[in-house]
C-alpha cells in the first residue's frame, strides 16, 4: 500500500473563534403561530428554543458550487455568517468539505484542513456535527471515477477511507451519513451511476456500515436521501433494504431525508406517517437538507404570499419531525440566500432559505423558532407534570 499523506494546516483559530452576539430583527410578518415575530426578535436562537435532546442545524457553506462564486469562502471569510452560525444552530453539516472530491484529492493524500476548521468550531460553540458523506455517485475526485482499478483495489480504498475520515473524527461527530442517495425514483439501486455497487455489487453497503461502526462506534450511522419524505418506490426500496440489513446484524443506525422542497409541488403529507414506519424498526430518524426553493418574480424578490407558503413548509417539516419520537436531528441545507445552492442549480428559483442575503429573518425562521418554543413549553408541562406525579408518591 502506498504511504498516505495528510495536509493537516488548521485555519486560525482566532479568526474562527467568536462570542454569541445578538443579531439584527426581521421585517413584520402575518401575526399567527408560523410567522409571528416576537418581542425582542434579536434574542431569538433557533438552539435556545429547541426541546432538551433536539438538534437543529445548518449546512456549513463551502466547497462545491461556492468556488466558482465572485466571494471568498463564506465559512472562513464572512464574520458574520460565522457570528449566526454559532448562535442559532447547536448542529452543523458540512455542505461539500467532507466529501470525497475536497477530503481525498489524490489517492495518496488527504486534506483535512476545511473538515477540521469545522469540527473546531462545532467544539467552541458546543455544537454536534453531522458528517456528510462516505459512499456516493457524485462529487467523487476524478483519480477515483477513472482510475484502472481491480475490484480488490476499490474495496481497499474504500475501506482505507471510512477507516481514516470516521477514524479521525470519532467522538466528534453524532452521526454519519453513510451511503447518500444509492436508490433512483423507481427503488432501483444505482448501479451504473455509483461506482462502488456497480463494481463491487450491493453487499459493499452493508460493509460500509460496518466499517463505519468500527472506526466510531458511537456514531449514529444513516442512510440519506431526497425525494424520500412521503411513502413511494424510493422510500419503500430504503424500507425493504433497512429491514434486510438489520436482520443481518448491520449496524444500521437510522433513515433521513433531505427535504429539499419546493412550492412548485404540494407539501409531502406522508412525511410523518413515513418518518414514523422508520422509528417502528428501531432506528433514528433526522431532516437533514431541509430548504424550500420557490419560482421568483421578475423583480426577484418574492412576494408576502410566497414567504407564508415557504414558512408553512418549513413549519409542516419541523412539525412532522417532532411527532416522531426518536427524529431527534433536523437541519436546513443554509440559513442564508447569499451562499444557497439553488438559484445555481435550479434556474428562475431561490430564496429558499429562512434568512435573506443580509442575513435578515423571513417568515420561515419565525415559524421554525415559533414551533420549537411551543414544542419546548410541552415538553417541560409534560416532565414537570411527570415529576409531580411521582413526587406525590
Amino acid at each position: 500500500m502506498r504511504p498516505i499523506r495528510f495536509a493537516t494546516a488548521a485555519l486560525a483559530t482566532a479568526a474562527l473563534s467568536l462570542p454569541l452576539a445578538a443579531t439584527s430583527a426581521a421585517a413584520d410578518a402575518p401575526s399567527d403561530l408560523r410567522t409571528a415575530p416576537r418581542a425582542k426578535d434579536q434574542h431569538e436562537r433557533l438552539r435556545s428554543a429547541a426541546p432538551d435532546g433536539f438538534y437543529v442545524g445548518t449546512a456549513v457553506a463551502g466547497g462545491g458550487h461556492h468556488l466558482e462564486q465572485d466571494y471568498p469562502d463564506p465559512f472562513t471569510s464572512d464574520r458574520e455568517y460565522r457570528k449566526i452560525l454559532g448562535q442559532q444552530f447547536n448542529s452543523v453539516s458540512a455542505e461539500n468539505q467532507m466529501k470525497w472530491e475536497f477530503i481525498h484529492p489524490e489517492r495518496d493524500r488527504y486534506d483535512f484542513e476545511a473538515a477540521d476548521a469545522i469540527a473546531d468550531f462545532a467544539d467552541r460553540h458546543r455544537q454536534v456535527v453531522r458528517g456528510h458523506t462516505l459512499l456516493w455517485h457524485s462529487q467523487n475526485p476524478e483519480w477515483l471515477e477513472q482510475g484502472d482499478f481491480s475490484k480488490e483495489e476499490l474495496r481497499s480504498i474504500l475501506k482505507e477511507h471510512i477507516t481514516t475520515v470516521v477514524g479521525r473524527y470519532a467522538g466528534r461527530i453524532q452521526q454519519w451519513d453513510v451511503a447518500n442517495e444509492i436508490f433512483d425514483e423507481q427503488g432501483n439501486l444505482r448501479a451504473e451511476e455509483n461506482i462502488w455497487i456497480r463494481e463491487l455489487g450491493p453487499e459493499i453497503i452493508a460493509d460500509a456500515f460496518r466499517w463505519a461502526h468500527e472506526a466510531d462506534p458511537e456514531a449514529l450511522l444513516f442512510f440519506n436521501d431526497y425525494g424520500v419524505e412521503d411513502d413511494n418506490a424510493k422510500s419503500d426500496a430504503y424500507y425493504a433494504l433497512t429491514q434486510e440489513l438489520i436482520a443481518e446484524g448491520v449496524p444500521v443506525h437510522g433513515f433521513s431525508a433531505q427535504a429539499h422542497l419546493s412550492t412548485r409541488y404540494g407539501f409531502p403529507g406522508g412525511l410523518e406517517e413515513n418518518l414514523r414506519r422508520f422509528d417502528e424498526l428501531g432506528l433514528e430518524t433526522a431532516i437533514t437538507e431541509l430548504d424550500v426553493r420557490m419560482d421568483l418574480p421578475e423583480s426577484g424578490v418574492p412576494t408576502d404570499a410566497q414567504l407564508e407558503q415557504q414558512a408553512d413548509y418549513y413549519q409542516r417539516t419541523l412539525s412532522a419531525c417532532l411527532a416522531v419520537e426518536d427524529c431527534n436531528s433536523f437541519t436546513i441545507w443554509g440559513f442564508t440566500d447569499k451562499y444557497s445552492w439553488v438559484p445555481v442549480f435550479f434556474e428562475g428559483e431561490g430564496s429558499a432559505t429562512v434568512m435573506t442575503e443580509d442575513f435578515a429573518r423571513k417568515p420561515a425562521f419565525h415559524a421554525l423558532y415559533n414551533t420549537l418554543l411551543d414544542a419546548k413549553k410541552k415538553d417541560c408541562k409534560k416532565h414537570w407534570k411527570g415529576w409531580k406525579k411521582d413526587w406525590r408518591r
